[in-house]
């Protein structure tokens, strides 16, 4: 099961609660996976909590978490105060409520699901940075973005999944979004959309997962290829220009 970025309320912390993981797993089928958004919290001296990550938890069918992805492209003043030093007393703070920022995680990385394969997580808004969705060193079979697209609107969410479809389609690979207001869906490797939830629109998707297409020019070259598409073009528009003078 494929569940939104804060589908774990704040008040709710998934490492920590044995009861919620049990809760939840009884659930489950015992070969299903419960993959879902959460708060983890980061701790200094003293046990006391000095920061949280905006993270992808992976809960098996006996209530253990197998596995976590930390979000690494976070959103200034909502996910986090920049200087927050200088600014904090100047008396700004950040959009979202909470004392804690959100700390950084390292970037693209895999996890192997038992008896699902090898997925990638892209949280919310991170899959609109091109080149920067997969682990170049552990190609995952299919790519997880979970979202809450609640703030942004009746735009924000089609602009979102029009992003997620071009991800799809340079890597490859296909997406599972997973969102609380819509817009949910599964799309192909070659950025077709296979199924979906319109916005603000209850309901499930229940669907075979594609298989990946073998790696694309850009998912071997990333942005590199951006840029040598960029040279061809300016070398013919300078060449073109000398012949027609």
């Amino acid at each position: 099961m494929f569940w939104p970025e804060a589908a774990i309320d704040n008040g709710y912390y998934l490492a920590e609660d044995q009861g919620l993981r049990d809760w939840l797993a009884r659930r489950l089928g015992p070969r299903d996976l419960l993959l879902t958004g959460g708060v983890a919290l980061e701790y200094g001296k003293g046990w006391r909590a000095v920061g949280g990550r905006n993270s992808v938890f992976v809960l098996g069918a006996d209530g253990r978490i197998l596995g976590r992805y930390d979000k690494a492209h976070l959103v200034p003043y909502g996910e986090y105060l920049p200087m927050r030093a200088l600014l904090e007393p100047l008396g700004l703070s950040r959009l979202v409520p909470g004392d804690l920022d959100f700390w950084p995680g390292p970037g693209p990385a895999s996890l192997d699901l038992p008896g699902f394969g090898r997925a990638g997580f892209q949280i919310c808004y991170e899959i609109i940075f091109p080149g920067a969705v997969a682990s170049r060193a552990a190609r995952p079979d299919f790519l997880f973005n979970p979202s809450n697209d609640a703030w942004f609107g009746r735009w924000g969410p089609p602009q979102h999944l029009a992003q997620a479809r071009l991800r799809a389609a340079e890597e490859g690979l296909p997406v599972v979004r997973a969102t609380p207001t819509g817009i949910s869906a599964l799309i192909g490797p070659s950025g077709e959309v296979i199924a979906r939830l319109p916005h603000r629109t209850m309901g499930v998707i229940d669907g075979h997962l594609p298989r990946p297409l073998p790696p694309t020019a850009f998912a071997r070259l990333g942005n590199l290829l951006s840029l040598m598409v960029a040279l061809v073009l300016g070398g013919l528009a300078i060449v073109s220009a000398r012949r027609a003078r």
